[in-house]
């Protein structure tokens, strides 16, 4: 098991604890000042501290939750008295009158009361079942109870959420199926799901395979988003909120141990260091043995290695005025990723080109029967890592009725990967390490509010300047038993000694891009049922991207038919991009209160994916590089909603929503079987469709019983794809391409649901009061392609998983629990990946199996 600290952040860490930890402890004497209201709710039969009641102040969007201790605080400058708005779930609301800035509020119960979930996803707090938009919540606490410390582990609670990855750097964030290029990442492509935390757009589809540090909440909205955010968001957006600094004195611990040698630490400190400035400091570390055993190496691979850690500072000097610094960090350096052969598929080439002949003709045979078997062979040494951090500036002040906002941000991110890309223990492609470096600076100016009685919004500028690059060079590279792989004739030349020995690529390239916007929506009260909410955005887009990639290696020899043989494997390429595009978007949308339980809407949108660019490779023709497929065209996406979000009683919702989606020239990646073509390449389909049905509610019994449930029908079809690449086991016949109109989406399930159950009651266990809960989640999705053109050989066969968790919540701050995730040991794949040149070998890329563990938490 490797070092999970390293002396040199245990250093920093000390350094930096040595010099918070006065400062926090200092605090707990510090005299009260104006500007802080703090006190606990509790339970008004028993006592008991209420946690994650809300609490806020009335006429205003300032808010706070208690922790586990029932505590809140709350920071303003309104002079007291004034009135406190509470609530909790299974209790009633109350309205506070407050003349002291400590305070004790007792709430009664109702088994009838479901309060209201609060989001901040139209740049003001409102209660979700209010807002005409799909969207899905889930509270931090859930999060890190259900062990989902990541966005792949979140999907299970959101079943209209895919994702996928290989590797942080090879990951597809979708809603709906629609987002990102399903398979392997192509780094000229923009992506279609917006990933925000804090405010700042994160660009790299990397920085969604990181460990959440410390959130508060996420909030996944569905369908385009561009109106109300900076990026023009065509498939929907993650708006993750992480727990800010607070000027009461906080802090939470937690430990989790697991199978698999599973290790998980938080930590989080909160305090104020004068009377107007706070600071939050946390940390995450996680790490997991390989579920992955290489015989060759005598090692567990895939494992978990990360840690990170996040501080914040906020500044108040006055009660119109928050500003906050956030600093952050995370490096993950797992040993990983190898994936097995799942399965062999013949294609139409010749009998000695179909991978089982190659192999027995080089003596080879894989070391097992099974993918789930767990284990393979491979040669080559396996690294993947992945840095990213940043910092931003937020400021929001508030003017008039609304709030002035400015979010300043630089992120950077650094991948550094080695992988055996043909999936055996053969030297066939024996080296892929694609490094690379992104930097990013991006500027929001926005100011949302009440304009008058009647009319709210949203008005803004973002601008996102990115610089990728290649870190110094990616490197391709065969090895001996390529000339077997390679082979597509009976010429004895193929077997000439050395031809392809350490044959490679060393590609650099560089994209610079810059998108700058201007977004606006309102919200037009026409009465007080009727609304409108038309929104519009321009957007102009441009990339510049210079790309070259020369050969190395193989046998020296400027013979013809040699030289000719090589180049089949790996050529030279280069080419140079500028270009530039600008465009409207927007959308329109009707809301109808028919009462306050009732909320219907439409909307209408347009909105636009920027230029792509092929960074991976590209096809040849004739012995032509094909550069007219350097650039693929800008996705155009129409997209109507028709949605109701219904109370039918006061402790239950049902939310039901109907979307279509047509995207025209949509940007998808596809398979080749040049080798040279790293991660296939981009192509645009001509027109595609999504159309889905998604039902999600919860409804609590009583005050102890909760079930929440979630299903979605999404239904994806290429409408139109006249020239794509052939599926795998077509490769060789008479034809490369082929018209797979009609045929389905890539990693779109057509059902998919969740379901869980909480259960809760009061109780004592070992001298401490509190109490003991339990859950219970299923997650299901049906059968899906795992192949851009639809393969019979490429479906991944529906599945469910059953996750749950059961322990005890004591009323002093300290909660342990027992959890299991997929507790029926369910064999599945998430991915099935057409290994390079075709042969006829499908990698696959593993669910976890059964994993279990305790996990022990202290807030105070």
């Amino acid at each position: 098991m490797k070092n999970f600290f390293p002396p040199s952040f245990i250093s920093l860490l000390f350094v930096a604890v040595s010099a918070f930890l006065p400062s926090f402890l200092s605090a707990q004497n510090t005299p009260i000042i104006n500007a802080t209201v703090s006190g606990k709710i509790l339970d008004a039969r028993s006592g008991t501290p209420l946690i994650g009641a809300t609490v806020s102040i009335k006429g205003t969007t300032n808010g706070a939750a208690t922790d586990v201790n029932g505590e809140f605080a709350l920071i303003t400058g309104q002079k007291l008295p004034f009135t406190l708005l509470v609530s909790s779930v299974g209790y009633l609301k109350k309205e506070v009158l407050i003349s002291d800035s400590k305070v004790e509020i007792k709430l009664e119960e109702n088994a009838n009361q479901l309060s209201d979930v609060v989001v901040t996803s139209r740049r003001r707090q409102e209660a979700v079942q209010d807002i005409p938009i799909p969207i899905s919540v889930i509270r931090g606490v859930t999060v890190e109870d259900q062990g989902a410390f990541n966005v792949n582990r979140l999907k299970e609670l959101v079943p209209t959420v895919q994702f996928y990855a290989s590797n942080a750097r090879n990951t597809t964030l979708n809603i709906r199926g629609l987002g990102s290029t399903y398979g392997l990442t192509n780094d000229g492509i923009d992506p279609g799901v917006g990933y925000y935390v804090d405010g700042v757009y994160y660009a790299r589809p990397a920085a969604t395979a990181l460990d959440f540090i410390d959130i508060d909440q996420v909030e996944v909205l569905r369908g385009p988003q561009g109106t109300l955010f900076g990026k023009n968001t065509t498939a929907g957006a993650f708006n993750v909120t992480s727990r800010a600094p607070s000027f009461d004195p906080t802090a939470s611990f937690e430990l989790s141990y697991g199978n698999y040698g599973y290790i998980q630490a938080k930590a989080s400190i909160s305090g104020p260091l004068s009377k107007k400035l706070a600071a939050r400091v946390s940390f995450v570390g996680t790490q997991r043995d390989g579920l992955l055993y290489n015989s060759r190496t005598q090692t567990n691979i895939n494992d978990i290695n990360n840690i990170g850690v996040r501080g914040q500072f906020l500044y108040k000097p006055t009660d119109k005025i928050n500003i906050t610094f956030i600093a952050d960090v995370t490096d993950q350096n797992p040993v990983g990723y190898g994936w097995p052969v799942a399965k062999v598929v013949t294609t139409k080439r010749a009998a000695y080109r179909q991978f089982n002949a190659i192999i027995a003709d080089l003596n080879y045979q894989l070391p097992y029967k099974s993918a789930f078997e767990r284990t393979l062979d491979l040669d080559t040494p396996s690294r993947a890592g992945n840095e990213l951090g940043g910092l931003s500036l937020n400021a929001d002040f508030k003017i008039g009725k609304g709030t002035l906002t400015s979010t300043t941000a630089w992120r950077y991110w650094k991948w550094d990967p080695l992988n055996d890309r043909d999936y055996t223990g053969l030297p066939s492609f024996t080296i892929s390490s694609g490094t690379s470096a992104h930097d990013q600076f991006s500027q929001e100016l926005r100011y949302s509010g009440q304009i008058n009685d009647k009319i709210s919004g949203v008005i803004g500028a973002f601008g996102l300047w990115q610089d990728l690059r290649t870190d110094p060079v990616h490197t391709e590279e065969a090895g001996s038993a390529q000339w077997r792989f390679a082979q597509s004739s009976t010429s004895a030349l193929w077997k000439t000694p050395g031809l392809f020995d350490n044959f490679g690529i060393k590609t650099t390239y560089g994209i610079k891009s810059s998108s700058v916007a201007l977004f606006a929506q309102a919200d037009w009260a026409i009465t007080d049922k009727l609304h409108v909410l038309p929104g519009v955005r321009y957007n102009n887009d441009t990339k510049k991207a210079n790309y070259s990639r020369v050969t190395y290696g193989g046998l020296a020899t400027t013979d013809p038919a040699l030289v000719a043989l090589k180049n089949g494997v790996y050529s030279n390429q280069t080419f140079d991009i500028d270009a530039s595009e600008g465009n409207f978007s927007g959308q329109l949308t009707l809301q109808y209160k028919f009462n306050k339980n009732v909320n219907a809407f439409a909307t209408y949108s347009l909105s636009y994916k920027p230029i792509g660019i092929n960074v991976g490779g590209l096809p040849t023709a004739g012995g032509r590089v094909l550069t007219e497929l350097a650039t693929v065209k800008p996705e155009a996406v129409s997209h109507v909603e028709f949605g109701i979000k219904t109370k039918p009683s006061a402790n239950s919702v049902i939310n039901v929503v109907f979307h279509n989606t047509d995207i025209k020239d949509y940007q998808t990646q596809v398979q080749t079987p040049e080798p040279g073509v790293n991660r296939g390449y981009l192509s645009n389909a001509e027109q595609v469709r999504v159309i889905g049905l998604e039902i999600d509610g919860n409804i609590r019994v009583n005050n102890h019983v909760t079930f929440t449930g979630a299903f979605a029908y999404t239904d994806g079809k290429y409408v139109k794809f006249t020239n794509a690449p052939v599926p795998i086991e077509e490769v060789g016949g008479d034809r490369a391409f082929k018209d797979i109109s009609g045929g389905v989406l890539p990693g779109i399930s057509k059902y998919a649901g969740s379901f869980g159950t909480e259960l809760t009651g009061k109780g004592n266990l070992l001298g401490l009061k509190g109490n003991f809960f339990g859950g219970l989640d299923v997650y299901y999705r049906s059968t899906f392609s795992s192949s851009p053109s639809p393969s019979a050989f490429l479906d991944i066969e529906g599945y469910a998983l059953v996750n749950s968790r059961v322990g005890f919540r004591a009323s002093n701050g300290i909660s342990f629990f027992v959890w299991g995730r997929n507790l029926g040991n369910k064999d599945y794949y998430e991915q099935l990946l057409v290994a390079p040149g075709s042969s006829g070998q499908i990698g696959g890329i593993l669910g976890d199996p059964r994993t279990y563990g305790v996990t022990l938490r202290y807030t105070l």
